[in-house]
């Protein structure tokens, strides 16, 4: 079984040739008008830019409530978060996290998401003392 195709662009016009040989022949050759190759390579360019998208670029978003305890401002609560984005836990730490999402939530002792401390599962509930938690990340 043979195939072979070829397709080459010059400005202004494009040229198409093909050969398939599979217990018989085929073959054509052709010239697209302008017209026509302007419009494959603009369909081309947009299926390139959509493919390379991640597939999960927009954030998810966990559905529930995740409530904490501050302990300059008392009892706060987060409404469906974004998963991975890290959010802080305000008004000088959190006492007290209660994980009433879908998701698991992980609490880090800095201001940045990068020292874990404690993962809560849907559900789960801590309570801390010492160096309090100052942030938290869903996901």
């Amino acid at each position: 079984m043979t195939t072979t195709a070829r397709t080459t662009t010059t400005p202004g016009r494009a040229t198409t040739t093909g050969t398939a040989t599979a217990g018989g022949t085929a073959t054509a050759t052709g010239r697209a008008s302008p017209r026509l190759a302007r419009a494959a390579l603009a369909a081309a360019a947009a299926l390139a830019v959509f493919t390379a998208l991640p597939a999960g670029s927009a954030h998810a978003a966990a559905t529930g409530t995740f409530f904490y305890t501050s302990r300059d401002a008392g009892d706060l609560e987060m409404d469906n978060p974004a998963d991975g984005e890290c959010r802080l836990l305000v008004q000088g730490g959190a006492t007290k996290a209660s994980n009433q999402t879908d998701t698991r939530a992980t609490i880090y002792s800095d201001h940045g998401c990068e020292e874990p401390r404690r993962t809560l599962r849907p559900g789960q509930s801590a309570t801390f003392t010492g160096s309090l938690p100052h942030s938290v990340q869903f996901g």
